[in-house]
């Protein structure tokens, strides 16, 4: 994906197993955040990150997806554990991960892997690419996300 791309639509099903479009989110900016697994060490600092600047991205008038290749049920045992306030997405068959190119290899205890590269991407309200965060660091990125929304508005 490229800045200022148009983001094709997608469908995924959330922690409650309903489908869910990104065009259902036309006309509202989005942070869509990749995280390569649930209720992780890693994972669980950016979620709860998002979480406890939920109130002031809201008021930013974003709305926060959370997507990995986790099953539904992990999701909603993830959010429900967290009391996290957004959507969480479920890419089990990593169609929206080769969408937006966050596959990469990884070297997991010697052994090559294919997994999520933490990144996070802003979707502007007429749905193209505004913003793409690479190589996220857990600790402090909700904050950083928050910083560059109200860059975007200056």
């Amino acid at each position: 994906m490229e800045l200022h791309e148009k983001v094709a639509n997608f469908t995924l099903q959330n922690e409650e197993g309903e489908t869910v479009n990104l065009t259902d989110y036309a006309g509202t900016p989005v942070i869509l955040f990749f995280y390569p697994r649930a209720d992780t060490p890693g994972c669980t600092i950016e979620a709860c990150g998002f979480r406890d600047h939920f109130k002031k991205l809201q008021k930013e008038g974003v709305v926060v997806l959370g997507i990995s290749r986790d099953t539904p049920k992990a999701q909603k045992k993830f959010k429900e554990k967290y009391d996290l306030p957004y959507t969480l997405l479920a890419d089990v068959d990593e169609t929206v991960c080769n969408q937006f190119g966050v596959l990469k290899d990884k070297n997991m205890y010697g052994k090559k892997v294919k997994g999520i590269e933490r990144t996070t991407f802003v979707i502007g309200a007429d749905q193209t690419l505004v913003k793409i965060f690479p190589k996220v660091k857990p600790e402090g990125h909700a904050e950083e996300v928050l910083a560059a929304l109200k860059e975007m508005k200056k």
